[in-house]
């Protein structure tokens, strides 16, 4: 299995149906290696290993012990991930497409299917987060404001910053 397609599947398994695979993450979202490498048997430890280390978003955490594996963020299945509340910086970033905008200016930014929101620390990460789906735009947040008017911002180990949502008056517009 090319790496792309391996990273897609972990995504599946550990961020949103791992009953189809017959699998289940315990509380914190971890998963056994093992129990992933029964489920699908053309994956090899040595491809899931490279797949967790190589990978630019840093989305997988191996446990220390080496036997567990899960997703840093993102998830549609219910699992408690540990996040420590942070202080923000002041300013960070979003990354979408124009055909998204007129529901982003009328309610903001939301979780959707997932548990938080999902920002950038940089205009470069929001950019490669939304080339994925078009022509990127990137909003700046004002996560300052947003912090001092009391609202939780947390950090995933691979950097994202999450938060639950954004009301549009925290949103910055890039001109036309």
């Amino acid at each position: 299995m090319e790496d792309r397609k391996l990273s897609q599947f972990l995504s599946l398994v550990l961020r949103h149906a791992p009953e189809r695979f017959g699998l289940t993450l315990d509380p914190f979202g971890w998963a056994k290696i093992d129990d992933i490498l029964k489920a699908k048997p053309s994956v090899t430890r040595d491809a899931l290993l490279r797949v967790v280390g190589d990978n630019d978003k840093q989305r997988f955490t191996i446990s220390e012990d080496g036997r567990r594996i899960r997703a840093n963020q993102g998830h549609s299945v219910k699992v408690a991930l540990d996040l420590v509340a942070e202080e923000p910086p002041a300013e960070l970033y979003h990354g979408t497409v124009d055909r998204f905008l007129p529901a982003i200016r009328k309610s903001g930014l939301k979780s959707m299917k997932r548990h938080h929101v999902h920002l950038s620390h940089d205009v470069e990460t929001a950019t490669k987060v939304a080339q994925r789906r078009g022509e990127p735009i990137v909003l700046t947040i004002d996560a300052a404001a947003m912090h001092s008017n009391g609202l939780t911002f947390f950090r995933s180990k691979n950097g994202v910053w999450l938060t639950g949502k954004v009301a549009s008056k925290y949103i910055g517009y890039p001109e036309s």
